[in-house]
């Protein structure tokens, strides 16, 4: 049975590989600034929201195929962040991180034929260490621009982990996508052996 990812995450489709999960990646057309102005439900509903708006865009057009949708978000004291749009914007977020905790927020949606059959969403909590000046800059000398495509401006499986100084929460969920959910979900509606 055809699996497709609504995403261009390239760790969304390592991990997706990792488990044994044969799919195609097709990217989604969606104006996420769009669904999320104005939102105000919980970052749960807003990140299920846009995942489920990625796997309903993709299914739409690829008839019978189950298609996997996923999106993350990161707040911090109640602001909520998007992708630095420069490294002067990663700095100016990762000074804003410094010594606080990050509310990591991660869905991921089943669509068949236009149709979302299945949602979940999943928070982690990252306490940031306090970080220098010197430190970010040295961080985005190291990781610039991978960082630019990472909603809380880190790589957890790179130089990233040195933000952090505690984590609470699911692997897979802060790596963007709550992973064991899918692996259910997906034998149950028998893409994947049970």
């Amino acid at each position: 049975m055809d699996l497709l990812l609504a995403s261009t995450s390239p760790i969304r489709a390592a991990l997706l590989t990792s488990a044994g999960v044969p799919f195609r990646a097709v990217p989604p057309h969606v104006d996420e600034a769009h669904l999320k102005e104005g939102h105000e439900g919980t970052d749960e509903q807003l990140a299920a929201d846009l995942a489920s708006a990625k796997a309903r865009a993709v299914s739409s057009v690829h008839g019978e195929a189950w298609v996997v949708g996923s999106d993350s978000l990161v707040s911090v004291e109640g602001r909520r962040f998007s992708k630095p749009a420069s490294r002067e914007e990663a700095a100016e977020h990762l000074r804003f991180f410094s010594g606080r905790t990050m509310i990591l927020t991660s869905a991921v949606s089943l669509a068949r034929s236009g149709v979302v059959n299945w949602t979940a969403a999943q928070q982690a909590r990252l306490a940031v260490r306090p970080l220098s000046d010197s430190f970010i800059a040295a961080y985005l000398d190291l990781d610039w621009p991978e960082v630019s495509y990472c909603v809380g401006v880190f790589r957890l499986e790179g130089p990233g982990v040195q933000l952090f100084e505690r984590i609470e929460g699911d692997h897979f969920t802060i790596l963007g996508i709550p992973l064991l959910p899918l692996l259910g979900a997906l034998r149950e509606c028998g893409v994947l052996a049970a």
